[in-house]
C-alpha cells in the first residue's frame, strides 16, 4: 500500500462518515460537492470532510483508492457509497438516510 493509500485509510478509519470533495461545505468548488455536501448537511449528521483541492496527493489517491474516477466521493464505514449520483439517488428512496443513521 502506498503512503497516500495509507493516509486515506486511516482518515477512513478514524471517521465513520467521510466526504471527499472538492472545497468545502461552506466553499463549495464544484457543482456536485456542493450537492453531496447539501444532501449530507440535511440528515443532521457530523461528518468528515476532505477538500481535494487542498490535498493534491489524495485527489488522486482516492479514485484508485476506491477504483472510482470522480469526486465528489462519499464513504461510510469504510465503505464506498458513490458519487453525486447515486447520492441523490439513494436520498430520494430514503436508502441514504438509513445507511448514514446507521453508521
Amino acid at each position: 500500500m502506498s503512503e497516500v493509500q495509507s493516509k486515506i485509510d486511516n482518515i477512513l478509519t478514524d471517521n465513520k462518515i467521510t466526504l471527499f470533495m472538492k472545497g468545502t461545505p461552506d466553499t463549495p468548488q464544484c457543482g456536485f460537492s456542493a450537492k453531496a455536501s447539501q444532501i449530507l448537511n440535511s440528515f443532521g449528521v457530523e461528518y468528515m470532510v476532505v477538500d481535494v483541492l487542498s490535498h493534491e496527493d489524495i485527489r488522486q489517491g482516492i479514485k484508485e483508492y476506491g477504483n472510482w474516477p470522480t469526486i465528489p466521493q462519499l464513504y461510510v464505514n469504510k465503505e464506498l457509497i458513490g458519487g453525486s449520483d447515486i447520492l441523490m439517488e439513494m436520498y430520494e428512496t430514503g436508502e441514504l438516510e438509513k445507511t448514514i443513521k446507521d453508521a
